[in-house]
């Protein structure tokens, strides 16, 4: 198991730093595992999951899904 920090999951999703605690904020993200004080990172594999459904959805033409 690996933990990778903001800057690389912003890289592997193409997401922003806003949009990112945005989906967190409604429940479509990952979250991040507190490493102390200011200091995050995620589970490597959680996010991995997020776009393999992401593509999966995309697969399945489900196109009314929310973004998020």
């Amino acid at each position: 198991m690996r933990l990778i920090k903001l800057a690389k999951v912003m890289n592997v999703t193409g997401l922003s730093r806003s949009t990112i605690y945005k989906y967190i904020s409604g429940g479509c993200f990952p979250k991040p595992v507190s490493l102390g004080i200011r200091n995050v990172a995620w589970v490597e594999s959680e996010v991995e999951d997020w776009i393999l459904e992401k593509i999966k959805k995309r697969d399945e033409g489900d196109l009314g899904a929310k973004l998020y």
